[in-house]
């Protein structure tokens, strides 16, 4: 069953003679634990895909369906709720709230659910993040590998449907982004995590399971990669 559908999205941005099309008819699906690549130059429209998923945009026409939840048939409040619980995002800019620590960036989200922390799933994630030893750290005590770390710990906390990742290692060297992008397939893998990633770095595909490319808003499944 495909957790993820997107059917004939269209994204446009202004009117007339200045308009851009960001997206133009994007359709495909995305299968319960898989990890997909969208590969794509800057201004590709890939960013627009993401955020259009996310429910952070609204597309121009077009369907997105999680788990069969008509994302764009909610009322923007129910939508907001529908994403807090069902979708995490890992972001370039990490985004930590600078005045929590490690475990509380972690477990904010729950916070803002108004559920309690589950300090075993708190846990295991630290343990499979590397992180217990920095647990009581904040932010500006971190590296930038380990603050992406911990926005991927924050992004799984919810157990999420789906885990939208916008240029997870934009902002790493190639060390720091190699090990990013071992955590996410290790989540993937370990948790049975639906992964959704952009990227312009095609050389990070490899361990994905499928790799799509947008190209001036047309998107074309490249198939399989790994093994």
């Amino acid at each position: 069953m495909n957790l993820l559908e997107v059917k004939n999205l269209n994204k446009t941005y202004g009117t007339g003679e200045t308009s851009v099309q960001a997206l133009k008819d994007v359709s495909f699906s995305v299968p319960k634990g898989e990890f997909v690549a969208v590969v794509g130059e800057s201004g590709s429209g890939k960013s627009t895909l993401l955020n259009c998923i996310g429910g952070l945009d609204n597309p121009t026409s077009g369907t997105v369906l999680l788990d069969g939840e008509n994302l764009f048939a909610m009322k923007e409040q129910e939508r907001t709720v529908f994403r807090r619980r069902n979708i995490g995002f890992v972001f370039q800019s990490f985004q930590l709230v600078g005045e929590l620590t490690v475990e509380q960036n972690i477990a904010f989200p729950m916070l803002l659910d108004y559920r309690k922390p589950d300090p075993g799933r708190i846990e295991e994630i630290l343990q499979v993040l590397g992180l217990r030893e920095r647990r009581h750290h904040l932010p500006s005590q971190l590296s930038g590998g380990q603050q992406q770390r911990v926005a991927i710990g924050r992004a799984l906390v919810m157990k999420p449907m789906l885990i939208l990742a916008d240029e997870p290692t934009g902002n790493l060297d190639s060390k720091n982004s190699q090990d990013v992008m071992e955590l996410l397939v290790q989540a993937s893998r370990r948790f049975q995590q639906t992964i959704l990633m952009i990227t312009h770095n095609a050389s990070l595909t490899s361990s994905c399971d499928r790799v799509l490319r947008v190209v001036d808003g047309v998107l074309t499944d490249l198939g399989g990669v790994r093994e």
